[in-house]
């Protein structure tokens, strides 16, 4: 009795948590741990198709290695009791200089798909950037979300198509529009070339015997309504309910004759902000302002579309002097940490864009891991100011960050 009362006094045991999602995010100490939990519960083409990039993935590695390449100049002794992550982001207040990006057929990841991660990012106070190639629909969306929501466009040849999603994101309260302007042919992604993978998913033997791996994520598909392009069900004969490769959905309906003069004919049917979503140069920066774009997204699309295209990380100091005032910028690729977004503001963003990050917390505990990834960022941006000398955004400037030789 003597020793059990001794053990008591020095040990304590944790209540076992109930909810398994609750039990893996339990587990997890930052974003590449939910990637390995995501990893593990997703079949093999699923996870292939959230975390791959193009060709050799080069500029995908390259987003997180040349940001690493940057690093803090400290101060000390500032008084960091308090300090404050808020922003504005198009003019409204923001708690974090954070958007969870637009990302397609989220649902393969997780059933409830963006429902989970609209609402995620409502509770949060950030915006969610709705794709148009999503499998819930601009009005699904909404009526979960009365939280900050832009809508992502891809160009399609169907104009009318896309004149008509733009009017229902309008009525249904979107504050943004987000036009990503990198896709007009599809990069070539090699995972997926070498599984074979559609979207939706096919049952084939190759998936079949991967679902025997995965009971969980097999069940929770098989159980669900089918899988479509949302955004087009109804209004045109192919709505994605029957599976394809996606370079070929790329190949049938993204136009290729993109110009600046269709991001004017955008810009006249959206009374609200306009964001580009692809910018990869200083000269593209400046011609997105003539164009009237409110703000711009540096972004090689995570690395998916041309291989060894620059990042963000290596052009954010050019485009920064290059939009001046005239744009707000958001850093896309490679963000992992909340240090990172630290670094991208410094480096000239007003806020920073994650995709494979949250899917990956979906992918590992649902609608809850969507707000793990949510608050990690938080935490761990708030505690890299504050050990840099920072107390607010307005402190974070080009002179606390210097790039290792």
């Amino acid at each position: 009795m003597g020793m059990w009362r001794t053990l008591r006094s020095v040990a304590q045991f944790r209540a076992r948590e109930r909810d398994p999602n609750l039990r893996r995010l339990r587990a997890a100490a930052n974003v590449d741990d939910l990637r390995a939990i995501a990893r593990r519960r997703l079949p093999g083409g699923v996870f292939d198709y959230v975390d791959g990039g193009a060709e050799d993935e080069i500029t995908y590695r390259r987003n997180q290695t040349d940001l690493a390449r940057w690093e803090f100049v400290p101060s000390v002794l500032r008084d960091v009791t308090s300090v404050d992550t808020s922003t504005t982001l198009l003019g409204r207040p923001a708690p974090l200089p954070l958007v969870l990006a637009p990302t397609g057929f989220t649902r393969i990841v997780h059933p409830p798909g963006e429902l989970a991660a609209a609402r995620a990012a409502a509770r949060k106070n950030i915006p969610y950037a709705l794709s148009t190639l999503s499998t819930r629909s601009i009005e699904e969306v909404a009526g979960v979300s009365e939280g900050r929501k832009w809508f992502q466009v891809y160009v399609w040849k169907d104009r009318g198509l896309v004149k008509n999603m733009i009017e229902r994101a309008g009525e249904s309260g979107y504050e943004a529009l987000c036009i990503t302007v990198d896709l007009a042919v599809p990069g070539r992604r090699e995972r997926d070339v070498r599984r074979g993978f559609t979207l939706p998913p096919q049952l084939g033997w190759e998936m079949l015997l991967q679902g025997m791996a995965r009971p969980s994520w097999t069940w929770r598909f098989l159980r669900s309504e089918p899988i479509t392009f949302a955004n087009v069900t109804g209004l045109r004969d192919y709505d994605g309910s029957t599976a394809v490769q996606l370079s070929d959905l790329v190949n049938e309906q993204f136009d290729a004759s993109l110009s600046w003069a269709d991001i004017e004919w955008l810009r006249a049917l959206w009374s609200g902000p306009v964001i580009i979503k692809g910018i990869q140069s200083a000269a593209d920066a400046r011609l997105a302002a003539e164009h009237g774009a409110d703000a711009i997204a540096v972004s090689n699309h995570g690395g998916r579309q041309l291989d060894y295209a620059p990042t963000p990380a290596n052009l954010m100091e050019e485009i920064a002097e290059a939009a001046g005032d005239s744009l707000e910028i958001i850093f896309d690729g490679g963000v992992r940490r909340g240090a990172d977004i630290v670094k991208a503001c410094a480096l000239g963003a007003r806020a920073v864009m994650v995709g494979r990050p949250y899917l990956y917390g979906l992918g590992a505990g649902g609608e809850r891991g969507v707000e793990w990834v949510i608050d990690f960022f938080a935490d761990g941006m708030a505690r890299s100011m504050a050990l840099a000398g920072v107390r607010s955004l307005e402190e974070v400037n080009r002179g606390l960050v210097r790039r290792r030789s």
